[in-house]
């Protein structure tokens, strides 16, 4: 076992102590972040060079897992400062940009990483925020949507339309960056979920990251998907861990429920499932670098439904109490509905896996079908 996983399995029972209150009061988990900071939990794809252990993703993944189920607002934040956008400074930032970066991190910041619009969701390449030379930089302007962290996060790593292409642009808080409103979520309740508004957003040409596209950064963008789907892995683990100690404990009909074959049929699926689950992230996170598009969306897509099934049975199996606040249940069954949604919608990632095993580019028009396809639709 690793030193970093020991340090984070001391944090867990205060994780689980704290997990409810910073849901019902709606507050940014603090004093959890304090303490992964202090733990050297944050920053841990950090080089040596810049400060951090270095650890691959491999060493990373198990500490999320393990995090995420005391409390899924931890495990996200987690991700974020050791994932993301953090990843796509780290591959792609000057010397300067990683210092940065890695100086933030390392002290507790989470970055928010700035792709969404209110018109541009899942087709990212819609965005319509642009950013225009000015003397010394670039102006941006626009508006990004459901941005995780907004109005907390320090580092902002904003994509923009520029004439030739999508940047990407770091930009702190300060004047042309405004948090509009913050969305008012089903789950993960302490996390903002912010409108960001950017007017006349002065960007320096040190600020901005070099010799890398939309598609470059994305890639980056891979390591996100692998840990939202190490969250739902970690929330599915745990659910089915309560779910287990229930059936051992309660009696029914003169009897304990885990006699009954039916429910140890629900935890035998349960079970099997996570395991398949882990299996898949393991697979994504054997890289030197980023994890392979369409393994990392293999993962997320497997592990994001497969944890809303498996939150939902343990939910059945404590039966009314389940379903009340007195066990942390009802609360992970929200928190883990959104990673079916949040870092590449289910249906979205099913299209790009679909794309890989036809040999066809995204998005999935006409204009991206192979050009035999192409000629087969012209003779008809």
């Amino acid at each position: 076992m690793s030193d970093h996983l020991t340090h984070a399995q001391a944090l867990l029972p205060a994780f689980r102590n704290r997990a409810a209150t910073w849901d019902r009061e709606r507050r940014y988990a603090h004093d959890n972040v304090a303490a992964l900071a202090e733990a050297g939990l944050m920053g841990m794809t950090i080089p040596r060079d810049w400060g951090g252990p270095g650890l691959p993703l491999s060493q990373v993944v198990p500490i999320v897992e393990a995090v995420s189920g005391a409390c899924t607002l931890t495990g996200r934040i987690l991700v974020e400062g050791n994932m993301g956008a953090l990843s796509a400074v780290m591959a792609f930032g000057t010397d300067a940009q990683k210092a940065l970066a890695a100086e933030l991190v390392l002290a507790g910041d989470k970055p928010a990483i700035c792709i969404t619009e209110p018109g541009a969701g899942s087709d990212a390449t819609a965005m319509t925020t642009t950013a225009t030379r000015v003397p010394g930089g670039w102006r941006l302007d626009g508006v990004k949507h459901w941005i995780t962290g907004g109005g907390v996060s320090k580092l902002h790593l904003i994509f923009a339309r520029t004439p030739d292409g999508i940047r990407g642009f770091l930009a702190l808080p300060g004047a042309g960056l405004r948090v509009a409103r913050l969305e008012r979520t089903m789950g993960l309740c302490g996390m903002p979920e912010a409108e960001l508004h950017l007017e006349n957003l002065f960007v320096p040409d040190d600020m901005v990251i070099p010799d890398a596209g939309f598609g470059e950064l994305i890639d980056a963008y891979n390591t996100q998907r692998v840990g939202a789907a190490t969250i739902a892995l970690g929330v599915a683990a745990e659910a089915a861990r309560l779910a287990a100690a229930r059936l051992k404990d309660r009696h029914q009909f003169g009897r304990p429920l885990a006699e009954f074959q039916g429910l140890q049929w629900m935890l035998a699926d349960m079970d099997t499932e996570i395991h398949a689950a882990r299996l898949l992230i393991g697979e994504a996170t054997r890289t030197e670098r980023f994890p392979d598009r369409v393994k990392a969306a293999r993962a997320k897509l497997m592990t994001s439904e497969m944890a809303v099934r498996v939150v939902d049975r343990a939910l059945q199996i404590f039966g009314a109490e389940g379903y009340g606040s007195k066990t942390p249940l009802e609360r992970m069954y929200r928190d883990v509905r959104m990673f079916t949604i949040g870092g590449g919608t289910a249906q979205v990632l099913r299209n790009q896996i679909a794309a890989a095993a036809l040999d066809m580019k995204l998005p999935q028009t006409r204009d991206g079908w192979p050009a035999a396809w192409q000629g087969a639709i012209a003779a008809e």
